[in-house]
Protein backbone atom coordinates (compact mmCIF):
# COMPACT_ATOMS: atom_id res chain seq x y z
CA UNK A 1 0.00 0.00 0.00
CA UNK A 2 1.65 3.52 -0.81
CA UNK A 3 1.58 6.38 0.79
CA UNK A 4 -0.34 8.54 -1.71
CA UNK A 5 -2.99 5.89 -0.98
CA UNK A 6 -2.83 5.67 3.00
CA UNK A 7 -3.46 9.67 2.62
CA UNK A 8 -6.01 9.96 -0.38
CA UNK A 9 -8.40 6.89 1.29
CA UNK A 10 -7.32 6.73 4.96
CA UNK A 11 -6.38 9.99 5.88
CA UNK A 12 -8.69 12.49 3.50
CA UNK A 13 -12.21 11.21 4.53
CA UNK A 14 -11.57 12.35 7.61
CA UNK A 15 -10.09 15.26 6.61
CA UNK A 16 -12.78 16.08 4.29
CA UNK A 17 -15.48 15.45 6.70
CA UNK A 18 -14.12 17.87 9.82
CA UNK A 19 -14.44 20.54 6.81
CA UNK A 20 -17.69 19.70 5.79
CA UNK A 21 -19.05 19.88 9.51
CA UNK A 22 -16.88 22.98 10.61
CA UNK A 23 -17.39 24.79 7.70
CA UNK A 24 -21.29 24.09 7.55
CA UNK A 25 -21.53 25.26 11.47
CA UNK A 26 -19.16 28.60 10.45
CA UNK A 27 -21.62 29.39 7.36
CA UNK A 28 -24.68 28.92 9.39
CA UNK A 29 -23.00 31.05 12.36
CA UNK A 30 -22.00 33.59 10.37
CA UNK A 31 -23.85 34.00 7.40
CA UNK A 32 -27.20 32.20 7.82
CA UNK A 33 -28.96 34.34 4.60
CA UNK A 34 -26.55 32.48 2.16
CA UNK A 35 -27.43 29.26 3.54
CA UNK A 36 -30.53 28.80 0.87
CA UNK A 37 -30.82 26.69 -2.57
CA UNK A 38 -30.48 30.01 -4.66
CA UNK A 39 -33.38 28.49 -7.16
CA UNK A 40 -33.94 29.78 -10.67
CA UNK A 41 -37.58 28.53 -11.13
CA UNK A 42 -38.56 32.69 -10.27
CA UNK A 43 -36.79 32.77 -14.02
CA UNK A 44 -38.91 31.00 -15.65
CA UNK A 45 -41.20 33.25 -18.10
CA UNK A 46 -43.16 30.78 -20.04
CA UNK A 47 -45.29 27.74 -18.91
CA UNK A 48 -43.07 25.58 -21.26
CA UNK A 49 -39.72 27.39 -19.75
CA UNK A 50 -41.65 26.21 -16.05
CA UNK A 51 -42.46 22.53 -17.72
CA UNK A 52 -39.05 21.97 -18.41
CA UNK A 53 -37.50 23.43 -15.41
CA UNK A 54 -39.90 21.06 -13.48
CA UNK A 55 -38.67 17.94 -15.51
CA UNK A 56 -35.30 18.59 -15.52
CA UNK A 57 -35.19 19.02 -11.44
CA UNK A 58 -37.67 16.31 -11.06
CA UNK A 59 -35.47 14.29 -12.74
CA UNK A 60 -31.98 15.12 -11.06
CA UNK A 61 -33.17 15.13 -7.79
CA UNK A 62 -35.22 11.74 -7.68
CA UNK A 63 -32.23 10.33 -9.39
CA UNK A 64 -29.92 11.76 -6.41
CA UNK A 65 -31.88 10.29 -3.79
CA UNK A 66 -32.39 6.85 -4.51
CA UNK A 67 -28.26 7.25 -5.71
CA UNK A 68 -27.57 8.54 -1.91
CA UNK A 69 -29.40 5.91 -1.10
CA UNK A 70 -28.30 3.09 -2.45
CA UNK A 71 -24.76 3.78 -1.88
CA UNK A 72 -25.95 3.99 2.00
CA UNK A 73 -27.32 0.94 2.35
CA UNK A 74 -24.94 -0.87 -0.12
CA UNK A 75 -21.70 0.06 1.34
CA UNK A 76 -22.38 0.56 5.25
CA UNK A 77 -24.33 -2.94 5.39
CA UNK A 78 -22.12 -5.53 6.99
CA UNK A 79 -22.13 -8.85 4.81
CA UNK A 80 -23.68 -10.91 7.49
CA UNK A 81 -26.71 -8.50 7.68
CA UNK A 82 -27.59 -9.24 3.84
CA UNK A 83 -26.33 -12.84 3.36
CA UNK A 84 -29.38 -14.62 4.28
CA UNK A 85 -31.68 -12.80 1.67
CA UNK A 86 -29.55 -11.84 -0.91
CA UNK A 87 -25.73 -13.12 -2.57
CA UNK A 88 -23.21 -10.90 -3.29
CA UNK A 89 -23.22 -11.17 -6.68
CA UNK A 90 -26.99 -10.72 -6.88
CA UNK A 91 -26.35 -7.55 -4.39
CA UNK A 92 -24.25 -6.12 -7.02
CA UNK A 93 -26.54 -7.01 -10.38
CA UNK A 94 -29.39 -5.27 -8.12
CA UNK A 95 -26.98 -1.92 -7.24
CA UNK A 96 -25.72 -2.11 -10.99
CA UNK A 97 -29.40 -1.89 -12.14
CA UNK A 98 -31.02 0.29 -10.31
CA UNK A 99 -28.03 2.73 -9.83
CA UNK A 100 -27.85 2.36 -13.76
CA UNK A 101 -31.04 3.46 -13.70
CA UNK A 102 -31.07 5.94 -11.42
CA UNK A 103 -28.10 7.44 -12.37
CA UNK A 104 -29.45 7.73 -15.97
CA UNK A 105 -32.58 9.52 -14.54
CA UNK A 106 -30.29 12.12 -12.67
CA UNK A 107 -27.56 12.39 -15.85
CA UNK A 108 -30.82 13.53 -17.68
CA UNK A 109 -32.09 16.09 -15.51
CA UNK A 110 -28.78 17.81 -14.59
CA UNK A 111 -27.58 18.01 -18.29
CA UNK A 112 -31.02 19.71 -18.90
CA UNK A 113 -30.07 22.07 -15.83
CA UNK A 114 -26.41 22.90 -17.09
CA UNK A 115 -28.11 23.59 -20.37
CA UNK A 116 -30.55 25.78 -18.91
CA UNK A 117 -28.09 27.90 -16.66
CA UNK A 118 -25.46 28.40 -19.35
CA UNK A 119 -28.01 29.22 -21.98
CA UNK A 120 -30.23 31.63 -20.55
CA UNK A 121 -29.16 35.11 -20.23
CA UNK A 122 -31.32 36.30 -16.98
CA UNK A 123 -30.51 32.52 -15.12
CA UNK A 124 -26.75 32.70 -16.00
CA UNK A 125 -26.58 36.37 -15.14
CA UNK A 126 -27.80 35.74 -11.51
CA UNK A 127 -25.78 32.28 -10.95
CA UNK A 128 -22.04 32.38 -9.26
CA UNK A 129 -19.11 30.51 -10.19
CA UNK A 130 -19.86 28.12 -7.53
CA UNK A 131 -23.11 27.62 -8.90
CA UNK A 132 -22.13 26.88 -12.18
CA UNK A 133 -18.82 24.89 -10.59
CA UNK A 134 -20.62 22.34 -8.61
CA UNK A 135 -22.94 21.12 -11.29
CA UNK A 136 -20.04 20.08 -13.24
CA UNK A 137 -18.65 18.49 -9.92
CA UNK A 138 -21.38 17.01 -10.08
CA UNK A 139 -21.60 15.66 -13.41
CA UNK A 140 -18.37 14.98 -13.54
CA UNK A 141 -18.62 12.50 -10.54
CA UNK A 142 -21.98 10.92 -11.86
CA UNK A 143 -20.03 10.34 -15.21
CA UNK A 144 -17.83 8.60 -13.13
CA UNK A 145 -20.07 6.63 -11.49
CA UNK A 146 -21.76 5.71 -13.97
CA UNK A 147 -18.44 4.44 -15.48
CA UNK A 148 -18.08 2.33 -12.68
CA UNK A 149 -21.32 -0.07 -13.59
CA UNK A 150 -19.70 -0.30 -16.67
CA UNK A 151 -16.67 -1.66 -15.02
CA UNK A 152 -18.50 -3.85 -13.17
CA UNK A 153 -19.46 -5.49 -15.85
CA UNK A 154 -16.01 -7.21 -15.73
CA UNK A 155 -16.27 -9.08 -12.20
CA UNK A 156 -19.66 -9.94 -11.47
CA UNK A 157 -18.87 -11.59 -8.75
CA UNK A 158 -18.94 -8.56 -6.43
CA UNK A 159 -15.73 -9.09 -4.76
CA UNK A 160 -14.90 -5.18 -5.57
CA UNK A 161 -18.00 -4.05 -4.11
CA UNK A 162 -17.02 -6.12 -1.19
CA UNK A 163 -13.99 -4.35 -1.03
CA UNK A 164 -15.43 -0.84 -1.17
CA UNK A 165 -17.65 -1.63 1.54
CA UNK A 166 -15.14 -2.99 3.99
CA UNK A 167 -13.30 0.69 3.00
CA UNK A 168 -16.63 2.80 3.95
CA UNK A 169 -16.59 0.52 7.41
CA UNK A 170 -13.21 0.78 8.39
CA UNK A 171 -13.81 4.75 7.95
CA UNK A 172 -16.73 4.87 10.21
CA UNK A 173 -15.39 2.71 12.15
CA UNK A 174 -12.30 4.61 12.51
CA UNK A 175 -9.64 2.39 11.19
CA UNK A 176 -7.68 4.71 8.43
CA UNK A 177 -5.23 1.54 8.21
CA UNK A 178 -7.32 -0.78 7.22
CA UNK A 179 -9.76 1.64 4.82
CA UNK A 180 -6.87 2.21 2.75
CA UNK A 181 -5.87 -1.35 2.50
CA UNK A 182 -9.40 -2.03 1.52
CA UNK A 183 -9.80 -0.22 -1.46
CA UNK A 184 -5.93 -0.19 -2.66
CA UNK A 185 -6.89 -3.40 -5.32
CA UNK A 186 -9.78 -1.58 -6.74
CA UNK A 187 -9.65 -0.29 -10.43
CA UNK A 188 -8.39 3.56 -10.81
CA UNK A 189 -12.05 4.62 -11.84
CA UNK A 190 -13.64 3.65 -8.83
CA UNK A 191 -10.82 5.66 -6.65
CA UNK A 192 -11.47 8.75 -8.75
CA UNK A 193 -15.16 8.14 -8.23
CA UNK A 194 -14.49 7.19 -4.17
CA UNK A 195 -11.96 10.28 -4.21
CA UNK A 196 -14.32 13.09 -5.88
CA UNK A 197 -16.96 11.83 -3.59
CA UNK A 198 -15.39 12.72 -0.47
CA UNK A 199 -14.14 16.18 -2.13
CA UNK A 200 -17.96 17.14 -2.59
CA UNK A 201 -17.96 17.17 1.40
CA UNK A 202 -15.33 19.67 0.93
CA UNK A 203 -17.31 21.80 -1.42
CA UNK A 204 -20.28 21.71 0.57
CA UNK A 205 -20.29 24.35 3.08
CA UNK A 206 -18.88 27.04 0.42
CA UNK A 207 -21.61 26.14 -2.37
CA UNK A 208 -25.34 25.54 -2.48
CA UNK A 209 -25.00 22.25 -1.66
CA UNK A 210 -25.64 23.35 1.80
CA UNK A 211 -29.58 23.15 1.04
CA UNK A 212 -29.49 19.87 1.12
CA UNK A 213 -29.56 19.43 5.31
CA UNK A 214 -32.56 22.27 4.93
CA UNK A 215 -35.50 20.18 4.01
CA UNK A 216 -38.25 21.83 5.41
CA UNK A 217 -39.68 18.28 6.52
CA UNK A 218 -41.24 19.97 9.41
CA UNK A 219 -43.72 20.75 7.61
CA UNK A 220 -45.01 18.01 7.51
CA UNK A 221 -46.05 17.54 11.11
CA UNK A 222 -47.24 21.19 11.70
CA UNK A 223 -50.53 22.46 12.36
CA UNK A 224 -52.71 23.42 9.66
CA UNK A 225 -52.94 27.40 9.25
CA UNK A 226 -56.75 28.56 9.38
CA UNK A 227 -56.98 31.60 7.45
CA UNK A 228 -60.09 33.52 8.00
CA UNK A 229 -61.39 36.08 5.87
CA UNK A 230 -61.97 39.03 7.89
CA UNK A 231 -65.32 40.46 8.60
CA UNK A 232 -66.60 43.99 7.88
Amino acid sequence: MSDFNFLAFGVYPYIALAICLIGSWARFDLAQYTWKASSSQLMCRTREEHRQMRIASNLFHVGVIFILAGHFVGLLMPEALYHSVISTANKQLLAMVSGGFFGILCLIGLVMLIKRRLKDDRVLANSSTSDIAILFVLLAQLVLGLLTIVASTQHLDGSVMVMLANWAQSVVTLQPVEAAAAIAPVGVVYKLHVFLGLTLFVLFPFTRLVHIVSAPVWYLGRRYQIVRQKSL
